[in-house]
């Protein structure tokens, strides 16, 4: 087998953007322009065209960090983005391309996602599989939102040789504004392969420019803070990820939003 289930393991964790960390990672109902490397039914709602750009370190587990970079770009019908990401280090890493598109069909927006994903270890050589992404998110009342998303629709082979494949992911998660400044959600996701993952965050709005986060994971037990920063036309966000065993992981990010004359709505 390549690399075993360490290689599987990884292979399906490319959820990037520090406002979906700081909550958990409980990210099926966001929507902004983090939704292609998440549910990428949430993509139709970046109404402008932006740039994207993250970085995780995680001090305790060398080789373990991660980089992302998302392009996002609003069309006639629906919005188109693409993806760069990629874990590890020369020893061990993935690097995968991603192009999505997503559009708003009444409450609901759907969308779908390609990926090429490679992986590279030293001394077992490379591996390559294309892979399948589905996802949606439905307003079912001014403050509830539900989604669900697969990853790894398709179930591609990393080797013809051995059978192996790439694992499917089902996540569906659930989130409810009570009040203007105030998100709570909470996720449920499923390996096949696995147990499930229970998460849960919130999401308050202390000042129309500045947020602050919390969440959790159970099975693996993991806490997460955030803060997020609105400086004229970038967002910047920072999360803190603590799991017992792995020590912190440090994630930022920040989305660069392009002047466009006209614009959608106000998110």
């Amino acid at each position: 087998m390549f690399l075993g289930n360490y290689a599987i393991a990884q292979s399906v964790s490319t959820l990037m953007g520090a406002r979906g960390a700081g909550i958990g990672y409980a990210s099926a109902t966001l929507r902004d322009e983090w939704s292609l490397l998440n549910n990428v039914g949430g993509l139709s709602s970046a109404d402008q065209v932006s740039s994207s750009f993250a970085y995780e370190a995680m001090p305790a587990l060398m080789g373990a960090n991660r980089t992302a970079a998302v392009f996002s770009l609003p069309v006639k019908v629906g919005v188109v983005g693409v993806a760069l990401f990629r874990f590890g280090d020369d020893l061990y890493n993935e690097q995968i391309i991603s192009a999505g598109y997503s559009n708003k069909f009444g409450i609901a927006s759907l969308g779908l996602k390609v990926n090429y994903i490679q992986y590279r270890a030293e001394g077992f050589g490379t591996r390559n599989a294309v892979s399948l992404n589905f996802g949606g998110i439905a307003q079912i009342t001014p403050q509830i939102l539900v989604g669900a998303y697969i990853v790894n629709l398709n179930q591609p082979r990393l080797s013809s040789i051995d059978k192996e494949r790439l694992p499917t992911k089902l996540v569906a998660g659930l989130s409810f504004k009570p009040i203007e400044r105030i998100i709570l959600v909470t996720e449920i996701e499923k390996d096949l392969e696995y147990d499930p993952t229970v998460k849960g965050g919130i999401e308050y709005q202390v000042h129309k420019k500045v947020c602050v986060r919390t969440g959790f994971n159970f099975h693996p037990s993991t806490a997460f803070f955030g803060l997020g920063f609105l400086i004229r036309k970038i967002k910047i966000d920072y999360a803190l990820q603590y799991t017992i065993g792995l020590s912190g992981a440090h994630q930022a990010s920040a989305i660069y939003r392009f002047e466009t004359k006209k614009k959608k709505r106000q998110k």
